[in-house]
């Protein structure tokens, strides 16, 4: 697949399958659906999901598990992808989030998981635009949070992982309306994941 920065080919190399290897497992996919049971509480009438960066559909197949949404994911690792595909549980796309995702239609709600923070901070808007034109009504953003613009070190490479106000910046920039929000914390007793801020917005009008 073509590739506009060195961040994606990251994720379509070695890296990108060693992650695809690392995390998976039904205790994963079961704490993730405690994660979206609370995050989409602020959400009515959702029956479509899009979710940007899949991997191999654990997401997906956590949200599944909660109703009959209809599901879609867009993934730049084919091999990640075809592993989603698999599942049975959504329509996979081999795609950069980068690239203009219009033709796949429009959905209730879009969403990432730890997949902006990985994104070059020059190609963020053209992925802002993508979660803002699919979604009809909510986008989700769940990240690492920092309050202003920051770039640390992601096992042992640099330039791969990127904190700043995600959600703050879709606010600002698409007039999105903040619904709700929250923390999951790595020491949670019931369902803990990595740290990270999450972030229900709304389209206006």
């Amino acid at each position: 697949m073509d590739h506009k920065t060195e961040q994606e080919a990251f994720w379509l190399g070695d890296f990108g399958e060693a992650y695809r290897e690392r995390n998976r497992g039904n205790q994963l996919t079961a704490r993730k659906a405690a994660f979206f049971a609370r995050a989409l509480k602020g959400a009515s009438n959702v029956g479509s999901i899009c979710e940007f960066g899949c991997n191999i559909g654990l997401n997906l197949s956590a949200l599944a598990s909660l109703s009959d949404f209809q599901l879609t994911g867009v993934e730049i690792n084919p091999n990640a992808a075809a592993e989603a595909q698999d599942l049975g549980v959504a329509d996979i796309k081999v795609a950069s989030v980068l690239d203009d995702l219009s033709a796949y239609g429009q959905f209730d709600l879009t969403f990432t998981m730890g997949v902006l923070i990985h994104i070059n901070p020059d190609y963020l808007t053209s992925v802002y635009q993508n979660l803002v034109n699919l979604s009809r009504r909510y986008v989700l953003v769940c990240e690492y949070y920092n309050p202003a613009p920051v770039t640390v070190p992601y096992r042992g490479h640099q330039e791969r992982l990127f904190k700043r106000d995600f959600a703050g910046e879709l606010m600002d920039e698409f007039g999105l309306d903040l619904v709700d929000y929250g923390f999951v914390y790595r020491r949670d007793n019931h369902a803990a994941m990595d740290d990270f801020t999450w972030f229900l917005l709304r389209k206006g009008g």
